[in-house]
């Protein structure tokens, strides 16, 4: 099936668009505070606007609609447990990085623990952020395939390039703009689905209701059964919920550097809190389309539903949408793929060249840093081999794609929050503690994975008990001297 060529011409015109914007915020960049910060002058509903766009991916838009397709609404009680994070972060981990200029989320345990924890830390995000990201580049495939009737392989070539080329141009400022404006046109082009399939189910919004409750309750949220292996019940929503979110905007650098180019803290609390107001709003969008998008096929659509549950809303927007209106959703899910793309890349970028590629013992800091031409050209080369890295993972098949994506970050979340609450809450905590902890928390989540059937969503839970435990029994074995102490419950401030 491909599109009509007008929708073609609007896909076509965001892409190019959205490139031209991107590059033109390569005016007055001079070093690497500009690429990696943005030179902190963003206000915080831009930044909240970009966090959203960051946490939000393909395989969000077209997969939450299909677990709500073959559930209910029970994901929501994991978004809530995503606001309850939020509020502690601004609490626990949101001060600190504002007791110094940092360019990394690592740069943090550096001050805490030394260069080898910041290493160790940074490897691990190295890691696990470019196989999330190649999940969801993969997700671009399933769509623009369906789309265009061609290969996934020439949907990624394109979007990889087309987002490398502006980022590579733009630094993070051309991300955040970017990224507002493809919030817009994704929530957009979701609520138009929403209003369109409330017209086209007969009965509207009376009947979605009446064959959703038929269909054993596809409008409930709340599950108050208590298991560890269903995803979705209140206790793991909230109580998993909270924990994946603080690890994913507390330590992952993609996320924690929209916090950290910031004007100041309470700019920064303030784009945090925000973001969790606009995610909550888009999820509970999501899911009910994918409860309508059920409701429709059961009553109104022609043809058979897909078999891969990923391909149900393309398939919807591709064969029942409206020309112009298909090419405004198309364009929505290929601007979110863009978005996360370009603000992996970025901190992939960043992460590689301050935490590595500075050498050791440079300072984290100060004039010689922020001037530095020779490392913005570093920096701009690093992001290009992370494109390469990324295009090369989205080739990869990964299966559901949603919970293939989620299942990865939730297995090293855990080991990366707990080596960051042991700097926090436990004085005594050394080096050897902290790298012994988060080694023996990454093969406990992947022996978890493996060989248990612990729901995902209580992965960074298990992960960060884990390695906040063995770290503080081998800081208390191993002793070795007293650790730096700027970070830990305490202190009253810490210096760059």
């Amino acid at each position: 099936m491909r599109i009509h060529p007008i929708d073609l011409g609007i896909v076509i015109l965001y892409l190019a668009g959205v490139t031209l914007l991107g590059a033109w915020f390569r005016r007055g960049q001079k070093n690497v505070r500009d690429y990696f910060l943005g030179g902190r002058t963003a206000p915080a509903w831009a930044l909240a606007c970009s966090i959203v766009a960051t946490e939000t991916s393909t395989l969000t838009i077209i997969g939450t609609p299909a677990i709500a397709f073959g559930g209910n609404l029970g994901f929501l009680q994991l978004v809530m447990g995503y606001l309850v994070a939020r509020v502690v972060l601004c609490l626990v981990l949101v001060p600190r990085y504002f007791q110094g200029e940092f360019y990394t989320a690592y740069q943090l345990l550096e001050k805490r623990f030394g260069g080898r924890v910041r290493s160790a830390g940074a490897g691990v995000f190295l890691v696990t952020r470019a196989l999330a990201e190649g999940v969801r580049i993969a997700a671009v495939g399933k769509v623009v395939s369906l789309a265009l009737g061609t290969g996934s392989r020439t949907a990624i070539l394109i979007v990889v390039l087309l987002t490398l080329f502006y980022t590579f141009e733009g630094g993070l400022k051309a991300v955040i703009w970017t990224d507002v404006m493809q919030l817009a046109i994704y929530l957009t082009g979701s609520a138009v689905a929403f209003f369109l399939l409330l017209h086209r189910i007969p009965g509207g919004w009376s009947e979605v209701t009446h064959v959703a409750a038929a269909a054993g309750g596809k409008l409930r949220v709340f599950d108050f059964s208590f298991s560890l292996t269903k995803s979705y019940t209140f206790w793991s929503g909230v109580i998993g919920g909270t924990f994946f979110n603080m690890a994913s905007h507390g330590t992952d650098q993609t996320l924690v550097q929209r916090i950290l180019a910031a004007r100041n803290e309470r700019d920064g609390k303030a784009a945090l809190l925000g973001s969790g107001v606009i995610v909550f709003v888009q999820f509970a969008l999501f899911l009910v389309v994918g409860v309508m998008l059920f409701v429709f096929y059961q009553h109104a659509a022609p043809g058979v539903v897909p078999s891969d549950p990923d391909q149900i809303f393309p398939a919807f927007i591709v064969t029942q949408m409206p020309s112009g209106i298909a090419g405004l959703v198309l364009a929505a899910i290929l601007a979110v793929a863009m978005s996360n793309a370009s603000g992996s890349l970025n901190s992939l970028a960043s992460s590689s060249i301050m935490d590595f590629g500075r050498g050791r013992g440079a300072s984290v800091t100060g004039d010689t840093l922020r001037s530095s031409s020779a490392l913005l050209r570093r920096s701009r080369w690093m992001t290009l081999i992370w494109g390469v890295v990324l295009g090369t993972l989205g080739l990869v098949r990964w299966g559901p794609v949603l919970v293939a994506g989620l299942s990865i970050a939730s297995i090293t979340y855990g080991a990366m929050l707990g080596v960051f609450l042991l700097g926090i809450w436990n004085s005594r905590a050394n080096a050897t503690g902290a790298i012994t902890g988060m080694l023996v928390g990454l093969a406990t989540m992947v022996a978890v994975n493996r060989f248990t059937s612990l729901a995902w969503t209580w992965y960074a839970l298990t992960g960060t008990l884990v390695t906040f435990m063995s770290g503080s029994i081998v800081s208390a074995i191993w002793g070795g001297g007293p650790a730096p102490r700027d970070m830990a419950i305490g202190n009253k401030g810490m210096s760059a």
